[in-house]
């Protein structure tokens, strides 16, 4: 019988083995182990690797998932941060554990890591340089968010708007203003001025200045505002209430009037003071200057 030859496939090689090689290769076991025995090994090998490198990822993708579930209860435990940071730091861990199993498991498949990462750092530096300004929204939010200047229902003032807190997302903050608009301002603009604050201690002293002629009883007037904060419920006895007088103007007696209220009573305890105070002082004859103007006219007859 005549001699046949077989290249027997190793790693990184091409074979080509013929049908009548493997039939008569097939007859004794010894001589089948000893032709296709790189060949076997080789797909034995391959074999472990794949399930060795399907374990991997799938390992790995189920400790994402713990792992963002995790980072969202700790968050949303905590009062300090907003339920936004729960949802953002999870997903945040969840992508970078992904990132890594990705990376172990083309590792075991002996692909270099090294060139995709740094290939992966290089993209991850470019998409931050073209996006710096929405980054720099999100960095913002995220401490606005963590450190909670204001929340949902304030009534604030920040980058030159006032209004009450309607929204705070990772980018932007939603104010309405009294009169019902609608203002949106990036985050990065919010962190980055004064943020004042209305609602965050609950009380508020309002400050007001009436203004009484010089010829007025002073101790009248200041009866009369006394008075009239003792009638009012909203207006706080303790700390008690500051009258006194504060300045002599041109043409005015100012007594001012200092006195605590709830946050939500400012401006209607404001306005009913003034309201109220002016009707008393004119029913009780204190008079309210306002200024005037004496015009001298001097006529020169001629020589």
């Amino acid at each position: 019988m005549q001699d046949q030859q077989e290249e027997l496939q190793a790693p990184g090689e091409t074979a080509a083995i013929s049908m009548d090689a493997l039939s008569e290769a097939l007859k004794d076991p010894a001589t089948a182990m000893e032709k296709f025995g790189p060949l076997i090994e080789a797909g034995l090998a391959f074999i472990g690797t794949g399930v060795a490198a399907l374990l991997v990822f799938l390992v790995g993708m189920f400790i994402a998932g713990r792992v963002r579930k995790g980072v969202q209860m700790v968050v949303k435990s905590s009062p300090r941060f907003d339920e936004t940071l729960g949802a953002f730091f999870g997903s945040l861990a969840y992508y970078g554990v992904v990132a890594v199993v990705l990376i172990t498991t083309l590792g075991v498949f002996g692909i270099p890591t090294t060139s995709f990462a740094a290939v992966l750092g290089a993209a991850g530096l470019a998409i931050g340089l073209s996006l710096q300004g929405t980054l720099g929204n999100l960095a913002a939010g995220v401490l606005l968010l963590a450190f909670r200047p204001f929340q949902i229902g304030h009534y604030v003032q920040v980058a030159g708007q006032e209004g009450t807190v309607k929204g705070i997302s990772l980018f932007t903050t939603e104010l309405a203003t009294v009169d019902n608009k609608k203002i949106t301002i990036a985050n990065g603009e919010v962190f980055d001025s004064a943020i004042v604050n209305f609602s965050a201690y609950g009380e508020r002293r309002l400050d007001l200045t009436f203004g009484i002629a010089y010829g007025a009883d002073i101790e009248q007037a200041m009866s009369i505002i006394r008075s009239t904060l003792d009638a009012d419920a909203r207006a706080r006895k303790e700390p008690a209430p500051t009258i006194e007088v504060d300045n002599l103007g041109d043409s005015s007696v100012d007594i001012i009037c200092r006195v605590w209220c709830a946050g939500s009573d400012y401006f209607p305890l404001k306005w009913h003071l003034l309201k109220t105070v002016k009707l008393r002082f004119d029913a009780e004859g204190v008079d309210i200057p306002f200024p005037t103007r004496t015009h001298y006219v001097v006529n020169k007859t001629a020589d």
